[in-house]
C-alpha cells in the first residue's frame, strides 16, 4: 500500500529531476552542432575544456562570491534569527517581515537595486547632495554590487532554519548557565551555537547552493562584468549555442553542489 501512495512522488522525480539530467548527461557526451543543437560523435571535449584557466577563473569566482554571500548572511542572520526567537509577542510580526520579500518578484528586487545603485541612483544622489562627494561612486557593475545582491536575496534562507532550530531551544539550559554563573558570551559559545549548529549548517547550504548557480543577479548588478557558472551555463545554451558545453558545466556544478550537501549531512550526523 506504501509503494501505491509513493508512486506519485516516484513519477514526478522522474519525469522532472532524472529524465531531464539524463538527457543533459547525454548532450555533455556529444558534439556541438555546426548550428548548434547536438551531433555525433560522442567525446569528453566538453569535460576537458572545463580545465581551460579562463574556465577555472570564473568557477573560483563563483566559489567566492558564494562562500562570502554565505559567510555574511551568517553574521548577520543568526542574531537575527536570534533575535526573533526572543521575541514573544512580536515573533509573528518579525517572522512576517523576513518573508516580506517574497511577496514581490525576485526580477523587481533586483531591479531595483539597480536604481539605488546606479550613479543617478538613491545613494549617490544623497552622498552627492550631503556634499560628501563629488563624483558618483561605482556601486554598480562590479562583484560588490553582486554579493550585495546574493545576500539581499538569499539572507531568510539562512535566517528561518536557524530561527526554527533555536525556537525549539528550551530557556531552562541558558538560565541555568547563567545561575552557574557563566557569561553571555560563554552561553552564546557553550550553549547556543552547538544547539544551533544543525540549522546554521542548513542554512549555510540553503545559501551557498543556489548563489553558486545564480545567474540573474550577475547578469543585472554586475552588468556582463562579473561572470560566475550560472551566466556560463546560459551563455553557452543561448549565444554560444555550445549545448555539449553547457551540459558539461551544469553537470559540474551539480557535483559540486551534491558534494557539498552530502559533507553537509556528513558533518550534521557528527553532531
Amino acid at each position: 500500500m506504501r509503494r501505491w501512495f509513493l508512486l506519485p512522488a516516484r513519477l514526478t522525480a522522474w519525469l522532472l529531476i532524472v529524465a531531464p539530467m539524463a538527457v543533459i548527461a547525454v548532450y555533455s557526451l556529444l558534439t556541438r552542432g555546426d548550428y548548434g543543437g547536438v551531433e555525433q560523435p560522442w567525446t569528453f571535449e566538453s569535460f576537458t575544456r572545463l580545465a581551460d584557466p579562463l574556465y577555472l577563473g570564473i568557477l573560483w569566482r563563483s566559489v567566492w562570491i558564494s562562500a562570502a554571500a554565505t559567510a555574511i548572511c551568517a553574521l548577520t542572520g543568526f542574531p537575527l534569527a536570534l533575535y526573533i526567537a526572543r521575541a514573544g509577542k512580536w515573533k509573528n510580526l518579525l517572522l512576517q517581515l523576513v518573508l516580506l520579500p517574497f511577496w514581490t518578484s525576485f526580477l523587481v528586487r533586483t531591479y531595483a537595486w539597480l536604481f539605488i545603485l546606479r550613479d543617478t541612483g538613491l545613494v549617490n544622489t544623497v552622498l552627492t547632495g550631503l556634499h560628501l562627494i563629488r563624483t558618483p561612486l561605482p556601486l554598480l557593475y562590479n562583484d560588490g554590487a553582486v554579493l550585495l545582491g546574493l545576500v539581499y536575496s538569499f539572507l531568510p534562507f539562512f535566517i528561518l532554519p536557524v530561527y526554527a532550530t533555536l525556537e525549539r531551544m528550551d530557556p531552562a539550559l541558558v538560565e541555568a548557565a547563567a545561575d552557574l554563573g557563566a557569561t553571555p558570551g560563554a552561553v552564546l559559545r557553550r550553549i547556543v551555537l552547538p544547539l544551533a549548529a544543525p540549522g546554521i549548517a542548513a542554512g549555510c547550504v540553503l545559501v551557498f547552493v543556489p548563489c553558486l548557480g545564480a545567474y540573474l543577479t550577475p547578469d543585472l548588478l554586475g552588468g556582463g562584468k562579473t561572470v560566475m557558472l550560472g551566466n556560463l551555463v546560459q551563455n553557452q545554451f543561448t549565444t554560444a549555442r555550445d549545448w555539449p558545453f553547457g551540459a558539461a558545466i551544469s553537470l559540474a556544478l551539480l557535483a559540486l553542489s551534491t558534494g557539498l550537501l552530502l559533507v553537509t549531512r556528513h558533518a550534521g550526523e557528527q553532531l
